[in-house]
């Protein structure tokens, strides 16, 4: 079947495929309106060496690094993510969803700690809280261990929480499935209709000069011309 066959089906078999069309127009436009547009702020910051192992850099802690600062990172990424950061974090009025994770192509302990959400404003306070929330839990985590003020690591902020951005990819790859779907989904009907119509057998003429039998069914051709 060709383009110009699949063209002449589609304008023979039209209101299969129109109606089709339009409720996939419908479904999209209701997807549109329901499913929300989700924001996101993002703050980086970095672990940093105890002012006591950077009295031999003249207390400079960016050139002390150490590879268990970044292993460090990694547990408070972790923890940060875990069930009881979560709820610490709503109880502080946390709103949608944080994430903490070492950054993409990192060379040192950088950290991303980012919050999702439908409410730009919130998101952004949201990330707020979080990113000075990820601080204290450093801080806890060492007071536990009775690590000395001076032995602890420190946090530092290099980017504060970013203005939320509109995340419209997965909206978008939605509204995408939805349309395709529909549109596959009108085609086959409009195909399976015109298939229906050409079944062999179906309206099948009588042969020229044949009489109907006495059941009113065509006689067959060689008795029709033997009368």
């Amino acid at each position: 079947m060709d383009l110009a066959e699949i063209w002449r089906v589609m304008r023979r078999r039209w209101y299969v495929l129109l109606p089709g069309l339009a409720l996939t127009a419908a479904l999209t436009a209701g997807l549109y309106l329901l499913v929300p547009v989700e924001y996101r702020s993002q703050s980086t910051v970095t672990l940093l060496n105890s002012k006591k192992a950077t009295v031999a850099f003249d207390g400079n802690p960016f050139l002390s690094t150490q590879a268990s600062l970044t292993g460090m990172a990694d547990g408070l990424a972790r923890n940060l993510n875990s069930d009881d950061a979560v709820a610490d974090l709503k109880s502080l009025g946390v709103t949608g969803q944080h994430e903490a994770k070492i950054a993409d192509n990192a060379q040192g302990p950088f950290m991303w700690l980012s919050v999702t959400g439908t409410d730009p404003a919130a998101v952004l306070k949201s990330d707020e809280i979080f990113t000075a929330y990820a601080e204290k839990r450093l801080q806890e985590f060492q007071t536990k261990q009775s690590v000395t003020p001076e032995a602890m690591i420190r946090m530092a902020t290099i980017v504060p929480p970013q203005k939320p951005e509109a995340q419209t990819k997965t909206r978008l790859q939605y509204l995408i499935m939805a349309g395709a779907l529909g549109f596959v989904l009108s085609l086959v009907a409009t195909f399976f209709v015109e298939a229906r119509r050409r079944r062999p057998g179906r309206h099948r003429p009588a042969p020229e000069g044949a009489a109907p039998a006495a059941d009113g069914s065509p006689a067959p051709a060689g008795i029709a011309g033997a009368r």
